[in-house]
């Protein structure tokens, strides 16, 4: 029937052939010729347009639960068909996905994401899925080869197992939500699977990390780049459903290693929490230590203590940028790490280009280094490269920045501090700056931070002066209020 028909069928055999009975089988009426209430399922035929070679088909699905579900599938069907009323080529083109949706086990297609589909010129086939699309995304970015490294490891450990398969214009926010979930459940179990008393079951994720806060905002907006690229090249339409996800910063705090935490570590080797910074007395007793034990690294990690530029900020800081006798120095080059090559770039934003002051102590330590450094260059002779850069090794070459973490994290264990990231030494500069009471914009310019609510939010631990000067200020505001007694 041109209209479609609806029927039921059944996996009932023939007792002798074998063969299936389909809708021919008995138990399917009742005795009123009617359909069974308990035999069977539901199912459903309409006639298509021919194929493009001029064969006729049907279109038959079953499997469904009541008749109402078949009967609304079919109207979906005809509503897709009706779509293309005398444009045969189109027509034909949703005849072709009606089928493969059929054949896949797959659902119809939403009428209006056809329709959108029919007002632009591309195939009804094309339509690809998030997996797909984000192959083939990656192929063309053009980003530093820092960015494309990591999204190509988002995409391939994240997004696509977890949305791949979904049809690129069907993706929905709460596709996106559901994955998230999935990976906070998968984070629960890597924690549960740590602190079993199995030991079986800890080794299955030995060097398994959770997914962090941060990570989870990267995933987020490398899907929202990739949309965003898709809705510009008019891939598809709409909206952006990843810009309307919300995923919590959950940003950790940064801890101050007070003498309490100090005792209660070296009790039982646990740290109080993912990111630590040192008091103003630890940091003065490590680099005493550095000085001795690891001068060539000295000079650099003092600048990082003092003024906290970043690892790559360091260790690319260019010699024509620092001037001494005007005690102050220019970030405006970094070296950044593509896998485990160094990259020599520009500083990550736009506030990364930024001047900074030198106290007088940094610029005598500065001053010594460049001395010495001056009789290396005279020992190698023609031999010294010339890199440009201000710190490097003893042979004149760049240090490398995961190098130069390799040897803070082995200096620091060996020296028995409390551990921290070389990255911390950053965090440690802007917690004494605003203890000291530095104000918090020319805090947030030292660092290179675009605004000074990620400085407070991310730099800025509560040392136990600055909890107990915030006291005081209470206490001394409730006196004032207070009546003179004789």
């Amino acid at each position: 029937m041109p209209d479609g028909s609806i029927f039921k069928r059944c996996g009932c055999r023939h007792p002798d052939t074998g063969r299936p009975l389909g809708n021919d089988c008995p138990k399917l009426r009742r005795p009123n010729k009617a359909w069974s209430f308990e035999h069977g399922h539901w199912a459903y035929q309409l006639e298509l347009p021919a194929t493009s070679d001029g064969r006729r088909r049907q279109l038959r699905r079953s499997g469904l639960s009541t008749r109402r579900d078949a009967a609304a599938e079919l109207d979906h069907a005809r509503a897709l068909l009706a779509l293309a009323v005398g444009d045969r080529r189109r027509r034909t083109e949703i005849a072709d996905l009606l089928q493969t949706c059929v054949r896949s086990g797959r659902p119809l297609p939403e009428v209006d994401r056809i329709r959108q589909r029919l007002r632009g010129d591309g195939s009804l086939a094309d339509m690809v899925t998030v997996g797909e699309y984000l192959t083939e995304w990656l192929t063309h970015l053009t980003v530093d080869d820092n960015t494309a490294v990591g999204y190509e490891s988002l995409t391939r450990v994240h997004l696509i197992p977890h949305l791949g398969e979904i049809p690129l214009d069907r993706l929905r926010t709460g596709h996106i939500k559901t994955m998230f979930a999935a990976i906070e459940r998968r984070n629960q179990d890597i924690r549960e699977a740590k602190a079993s008393a199995d030991p079986d079951v800890r080794a299955s994720v030995v060097g398994v990390r959770p997914t962090g806060a941060s990570t989870r905002q990267r995933i987020r907006a490398c899907l929202r780049k990739a949309i965003n690229d898709a809705l510009a090249e008019e891939v598809i339409v709409g909206s952006n459903p990843a810009a309307l996800v919300k995923v919590p910063a959950d940003r950790p705090v940064p801890i101050v290693w007070e003498a309490e935490r100090v005792q209660r570590w070296k009790a039982t080797g646990k740290v109080p929490g993912p990111v630590m910074v040192w008091t103003d007395e630890q940091i003065v007793a490590f680099l005493d230590h550095a000085r001795e034990h690891m001068p060539d690294l000295y000079p650099m990690w003092h600048l990082m203590a003092y003024r906290g530029p970043r690892r790559g900020e360091a260790c690319g800081l260019l010699d024509a940028e620092v001037r001494l006798d005007k005690r102050e120095l220019t970030i405006n080059h970094q070296i950044a790490t593509h896998g485990y090559t160094p990259v020599r770039k520009k500083p990550k934003s736009r506030a990364g280009n930024r001047d900074l002051a030198l106290d007088a102590d940094t610029v005598r330590v500065l001053a010594a280094y460049r001395a010495r450094r001056a009789q290396w260059r005279l020992a190698a002779g023609e031999a010294w490269p010339d890199t440009g850069l201000f710190f490097v090794r003893p042979d004149g070459q760049p240090w490398h920045p995961s190098g130069v973490t390799q040897r803070f994290r082995r200096l620091v264990r060996q020296a028995g501090f409390p551990p921290i990231r070389l990255h911390d030494l950053r965090h440690s500069a802007a917690t004494i700056a605003l203890d000291a009471g530095v104000d918090i914009k020319v805090v947030s310019e030292q660092l290179g931070h675009s605004t000074t609510t990620l400085t407070r939010d991310t730099y800025q631990s509560v040392t136990r002066k600055m909890r107990h000067d915030a006291a005081d200020a209470v206490a001394e505001k409730i006196q004032q209020r207070r009546p003179r007694t004789a």
